[in-house]
């Protein structure tokens, strides 16, 4: 019997594929527990339907990370902090605060744990940090940090 699965089988397949199961497994386990449904023509056309609205949802985030990537890579932000002897900050620069100064610059909401700082940012100077915007899209952004 041919059904689709709508949750994770362990030993039959992941949510969406369809699978030839035995039919006294499908009408005593995966039908009463709610993990498949017949694969009827209605149910397959639906399942279609569902998988291109998932690409197209995916093809929407892509294109939006790109755009966002263009709009901020190699730009430079510049943040002002207080510090005490020696340039040394009080506290660091976070995540947050790039995060808060992109959405004050660009009008970009962005993630903070989507910033990846490579160093700590304790004292005055440029920094190289990586925002994260997709999968495999990322922007390039320095840090100035002055008085």
């Amino acid at each position: 019997m041919k059904v689709i699965l709508l949750n994770d089988v362990k030993g039959s397949g992941k949510k969406g594929d369809v699978v030839n199961v035995s039919d006294g497994y499908a009408k005593n386990f995966l039908f009463p527990k709610k993990l498949a449904q017949e694969a009827t023509p209605q149910a397959m056309n639906e399942l279609k339907n569902l998988k291109q609205a998932e690409q197209h949802r995916i093809e929407v985030q892509i294109k939006e990370a790109q755009e966002i990537a263009n709009q901020i890579n190699e730009k430079t932000l510049k943040i002002y902090m207080n510090a005490g002897q020696n340039g040394r900050l009080f506290g660091s620069v976070t995540s947050k605060e790039i995060s808060l100064e992109i959405k004050k610059y660009f009008n970009i909401d962005i993630d903070k744990r989507k910033i990846i700082i490579k160093d700590e940012i304790k004292t005055f100077g440029t920094y190289e940090c990586e925002v994260k915007l997709y999968k495999w899209i990322t922007a390039k952004i320095y840090i100035s940090v002055s008085e």
